[in-house]
């Protein structure tokens, strides 16, 4: 068939978990996105929640299976030589919803075409296709050599374990138990001291409470650095779980930053500034606390904005005081702490 040829490539991306205004748990995952032409494929379809099927948290013989499957090692797994290319990211059932994508060989080149959403085991093209994604070729030498280096690498599975630092016991245990909830592994310690350097390469962050002095900080960083471990350091804005949640999965995202789809938060004089690099749906929610200490949240936007920059006005009673505000995509999460007295910046 005629396809004009694409680049292929994979990169490190991740599904935002955290926790919502509801009370409702997201899950964190971690995965491989497809880039195609410069480009991860996923934002190239409709704003979606969703992750491929290279998955990092699930048992490397399946990952192993994926990787095999979509260099046609083994039969498709539905019909018509179709493949799932982005699933649910909660669950692998079908029935939620999936894009999947017909995977076929012609000589040496692999070639994706027939992109659908499919929620059962026939794909309905005149009615689900994505018709204006593909038919994409790529050379088979580049294709194979992409999907081959993740088995070479062992998968390279992130660190997805923070250390939580603070004065605040209570506080740190309710921390700890909403990142486990949501697939973060999570430990509570006064520091690093004596920590042998094995245990510390398992962290891929620390989270500092707002009571701990610079010196402990600075003694945490000598024992990261001592045992040759990069770790992001988190300084936590106020007592508030889902805000530090938040904080800690913009630390834990190890996606390209040119391939990010939320790129800017600003939030200053009741308004946000937002930055996005494709159309997609942006939850902005606003954190503060009252004059008992009690946690006051407030979604004060949800909406679909299209590429660019956006302003965004909040409500007043929302950002009143030490407030905060969390962005939120399916794949990002940006956290600013409310500026009183200077513009968020525009649209251009």
């Amino acid at each position: 068939m005629s396809a004009e040829y694409a680049t292929f490539g994979l990169a490190p991306a991740m599904r935002a978990g955290g926790v919502l205004v509801n009370g409702d748990y997201q899950v964190h995952r971690d995965f491989v996105d497809f880039i195609v032409d410069g480009r991860p494929l996923l934002f190239q379809l409709s704003d979606l929640d969703a992750v491929s099927p290279l998955a990092s948290d699930v048992p490397p013989s399946i990952f192993t299976a994926q990787v095999r499957s979509l260099l046609l090692e083994t039969d498709a797994p539905l019909p018509g030589g179709r493949y799932v290319i982005y699933g649910c990211p909660e669950c692998e059932d079908l029935a939620c919803g999936a894009v999947t994508a017909v995977i076929e060989k012609e000589g040496a080149d692999y070639i994706w075409r027939d992109f659908a959403w499919q929620t059962d085991e026939q794909a309905d093209l005149e009615l689900n296709g994505y018709h204006g994604i593909g038919p994409f070729r790529f050379h088979g030498a580049d294709y194979r050599a992409a999907l081959d280096s993740l088995l070479s690498s062992g998968t390279a599975s992130p660190r997805r374990r923070v250390l939580l630092i603070g004065a605040r016991v209570a506080l740190l245990a309710k921390l700890a138990a909403a990142l486990r909830a949501i697939g973060i592994g999570a430990d509570i310690a006064h520091d690093a001291d004596g920590v042998p350097a094995d245990e510390l390469r398992g962290y891929g962050a620390v989270a500092f409470g707002r009571a701990i002095g610079e010196a402990e900080r600075a003694s945490v960083r000598r024992a990261f650095d001592r045992a040759g471990v990069d770790v992001t350091y988190v300084n936590g804005l106020a007592p508030i779980v889902p805000l530090l949640v938040a904080q800690i999965e913009h630390a834990l995202d190890r996606s390209p930053e040119d391939q990010r789809r939320l790129t800017r938060l600003v939030a200053a004089d009741g308004e946000a500034g937002v930055e996005v690099t494709s159309p997609c749906r942006v939850r902005l929610t606003a954190y503060r606390l009252d004059r008992f200490f009690r946690t006051q949240a407030q979604e004060v936007f949800d909406g679909v904005l299209e590429a660019g920059r956006h302003r965004i006005p909040l409500d007043a009673r929302a950002v009143k005081g030490e407030a905060f505000v969390v962005a939120r995509t399916s794949g990002s999460v940006l956290v600013e702490a409310m500026a009183h007295g200077r513009a968020a910046g525009g649209s251009r």
